[in-house]
């Protein structure tokens, strides 16, 4: 089970999360002419045109009471306090699942429904302009906690983890949702107050689950049934949601638009309709290239062709596979280790609140970061990968909790270090309509990649590696990460510094005779 699927920074998005970035896109958009940006949002932030809201003061009120709302949506619907126990709760008295159930048969289930789902969310989030996938979502949540109080089969447990991918993939709908209530000069505080509620909502819900189950004494069963009522809380808010008009691909045009056509483009039009069979084809064929999607297809041709796109979204897509394996099977790892003791005795809810602060600190430290990127970028991305497989290692090889507990907590504060400069490097010198795409692709890879390592290792029909061998396979896995993002990084500096002292000799070099 995954550890915090509120996490917002890897996928496009979760997250999980899980996720700040420069708003480059709407800077390059804007025409500014250096690559600092100032706007921080998700990563799945990219941001879709905004209503035409006229400044008047009811108006202003009008979207500020919207935004505020939201906020506070997204902050309820991260208050889920059953959901670092989990784990917890099927290995109990209570369920009685075996690990090996748990592992091989439960958990792999999320990774498939998150790849299934993640394509036709981020498309019906935008053609169905957010809401209806908010209350998907919402209503998602709510089946996930009814099933884990009443159901008690393994099929039952499958069907759940299939819902949390729903959830997962859904997540991308809020994120991009608060972008079509404002005008561009107000993407900068509103992307941060939804970042902030959601983070607020996380940290909240793992200190109340912790204390609930530390100082309350209260069962798994009676946490997750407070969890169902704040999960119906927020299906609540997301009918109450406002509806906006607008969205970032197919809903750009507003219907007033339409309205006022000139009688010029009506006599096109009509003219259009009486061209033959061939000339119906010709159109549609043009209407087919001229299609906004289709054009961004084409463009990402040359998106790869940029050595630091290319960079950066190669690690999106593989650091972000193996540090989401991590979070979804470490709570199975800590029960390993934990197995001699009082199982209903864990600390999930603490660490995971000390994660998200840490990942929160980390990730807002990296915007002060001032280095060439262009040199350093492979050599940090190389380091920053070697200290996460270092911690794979403590954590493959420690038998103590607390070594476990805070080898996580470093783990997740590392990666979300790189989140926000990986996310300002892809996005600097694209669109956002663009931007959104290539965020979606890198996500989906990173799905593909994570289902097809679960498929192999941890699935019953793979080879169905119990938990410490898993962690030995992500160990492996960001070993060679390591070794090649640093060999990398000895090229690229390599050859800066020849091309360095190339062009100071050429510089030095006396001009010869007229």
């Amino acid at each position: 089970m995954v550890a915090d699927y509120s996490e917002g920074n890897g996928d496009l998005p979760d997250g999980e999360t899980a996720v700040e970035i420069k708003m480059a896109a709407y800077q390059n958009d804007t025409k500014r002419d250096n690559g600092d940006v100032e706007m921080v949002v998700s990563a799945a932030e990219a941001p879709c045109p905004p209503e035409e809201l006229p400044m008047a003061t009811t108006s202003s009120f009008k979207w500020e009471f919207a935004v505020i709302f939201l906020c506070f949506y997204g902050f309820m619907t991260s208050i889920r306090p059953g959901e670092s126990f989990i784990t917890p709760y099927l290995l109990s008295p209570e369920r009685n699942f075996t690990r090996k159930q748990v592992t091989n048969q439960i958990t792999p289930v999320l990774t498939y429904s998150y790849m299934a789902v993640l394509v036709p969310a981020f498309l019906l989030t935008d053609l169905m302009r957010y809401k209806p996938v908010l209350i998907i979502q919402g209503v998602s949540q709510v089946v996930i906690w009814i099933i884990l109080l009443l159901g008690d089969s393994l099929l039952q447990m499958q069907f759940m983890e299939f819902f949390y991918g729903i959830t997962m993939a859904c997540r991308v709908a809020y994120s991009s949702y608060i972008f079509s209530l404002v005008s561009p000069a107000s993407y900068q505080r509103v992307a941060s107050y939804s970042r902030s509620s959601v983070l607020l909502g996380v940290f909240t819900s793992s200190v109340l689950g912790q204390l609930c189950l530390s100082l309350g004494h209260i069962s798994f069963y009676t946490l997750n049934a407070i969890t169902l009522g704040f999960a119906s809380f927020g299906l609540l808010l997301a009918l109450c949601l406002p509806w906006p008009k607008r969205s970032l691909f197919f809903n750009k045009a507003s219907n007033k638009a339409h309205a006022e056509a000139t009688e010029a483009e009506l006599h096109k039009m009509t003219l259009a309709e009486e061209v033959g069979s061939k000339s119906v084809a010709q159109r549609a064929g043009s209407c087919w290239k001229d299609s906004i999607i289709v054009q961004m297809l084409l463009e990402l041709k040359n998106v790869v062709k940029k050595p630091n796109l290319r960079l950066w979204s190669l690690w999106w897509v593989f650091n972000s596979t193996g540090y989401y394996l991590v979070l979804f099977y470490v709570h199975i790892l800590w029960s390993k280790v934990t197995a001699s003791a009082d199982q209903t005795i864990v600390y999930n809810g603490g660490v995971e609140a000390a994660s998200t602060l840490l990942s929160a600190l980390t990730s807002f430290a990296a915007g002060f970061v001032k280095i060439r990127w262009n040199v350093w970028s492979e050599l940090v991305i190389g380091i920053i990968t070697a200290a996460l497989t270092g911690l794979l290692l403590l954590m493959c090889t420690s038998d103590n909790i607390w070594v476990c507990y805070l080898t996580y907590v470093l783990f997740r504060g590392f990666y979300q270090f790189l989140v926000p400069v990986a996310t300002f490097q892809i996005a600097s010198s694209l669109t956002k309509e663009l931007c959104a795409l290539v965020f979606g692709i890198n996500t989906f890879f990173g799905t593909v990649l994570k289902s097809i390592i679960n498929l192999i290792f941890s699935d019953q029909r793979g080879l169905a590696l119990d938990v410490r061998s898993q962690f030995w396979v992500f160990f492996s896995y960001f070993t060679l990460l390591t070794v090649v993002y640093l060999l990398c990084a000895a090229v690229v500096v390599i050859r800066h510094y020849r091309r360095a002292d190339a062009q100071q000799a050429t510089a030095n070099q006396p001009p010869g005779p007229l």
